[in-house]
């Protein structure tokens, strides 16, 4: 057991307790960014990293209203009141899905079209679009950075903050889930697609979900031109021939590399793809698609 389920894992412990929730032989399910445990009574629990209370709460909303709403997304359990919060850390219970995969773009297409099309609740907690939240923290701790490579990071978010503030009009304000690559909706076996990790659940720009899948085929060539196609279609509106693409091509990207170079703090197997994001932002290796982006945990 390494240092970070270790620490999870006294965590779920303790947020266990307090809810009269067993955690005996809760099991593994994923740690990365959040850790997640399969709890042996049934369902999971979800442990956030320090500092995330806000955003487990605006979770908790998210959830809640896309209950309310019929939005198909993944369902709290008891307690009722959640995040439980152990040492700054938030902890949230869930019902655990049956067997899923990625959604297609096809199905994500299709599923963010149904979310947006929902009237947008009142204030219920989940706020504006926060593109740049936790990047500037997660540059401070790039240990594995050298001082030019932090310093143009520093720049480059300074002045993306400054394009955000001039961005142009786009399509009318909605709930957009925040997170949208295809690991976040989720197909079942019953054909359902399925919202997975609301915390960055907003009122925004439906531009900010749908940019997600355009750079699978703008900056990285994961899919082709007939599935980007499928997807745009599917929409209705191609996010690329927006005023606004690029910039928020830029903040999704950034956003990507700062989260490889958070992972490469802690996991030195990481090292080298945090480095590759940031030469491939810096200009170093050529024009998009970048080919070498790997999945960082």
């Amino acid at each position: 057991m390494n240092g970070r389920e270790q620490a999870a894992r006294h965590i779920l412990d303790r947020a266990c307790a307090q809810v009269g929730v067993s955690s005996d032989g809760a099991t593994v399910v994923r740690i990365g960014e959040n850790a997640i445990f399969r709890l042996p009574g049934g369902g999971v629990a979800r442990i956030a990293r320090t500092g995330q209370v806000s955003a487990a709460r605006r979770e908790v909303a998210a959830a809640g209203w896309m209950e309310r709403a019929g939005v198909p997304a993944v369902r709290l359990t008891e307690p009722a009141a959640q995040p439980v919060v152990v040492d700054g850390r938030a902890v949230t219970f869930w019902r655990e899905l049956s067997a899923h995969e990625h959604g297609t773009p096809r199905q994500v297409a299709l599923a963010l079209r149904r979310l947006h099309d929902v009237p947008p609740p009142g204030d219920i907690g989940l706020g504006a679009i926060q593109p740049f939240v936790r990047l500037a923290e997660r540059i401070a701790r790039g240990s594995t950075l050298g001082e030019d490579d932090r310093s143009w990071l520093r720049d480059h978010l300074a002045e993306l903050e400054q394009r955000w503030s001039l961005r142009p009009p786009g399509l009318p304000e909605c709930v957009v889930h925040g997170d949208a690559w295809a690991g976040n909706v989720v197909s079942l076996a019953s054909g359902e697609i399925v919202f997975l990790d609301l915390e960055r659940t907003a009122i925004g720009s439906p531009e900010w979900d749908l940019v997600h899948t355009a750079i699978k085929y703008v900056s990285f060539g994961w899919i082709g031109e007939d599935e980007y196609r499928t997807f745009s279609e599917a929409y209705g509106h191609d996010v690329t021939g927006w005023a606004g693409f690029e910039l928020f091509r830029d903040i999704r990207e950034f956003r990507m590399t700062c989260m490889a170079v958070q992972v490469a703090a802690e996991e030195p197997d990481a090292v080298g793809q945090a480095l590759h994001r940031v030469r491939c932002l810096r200009g170093e290796n050529g024009p998009r698609p970048w080919s070498g982006w790997s999945a960082v945990s």
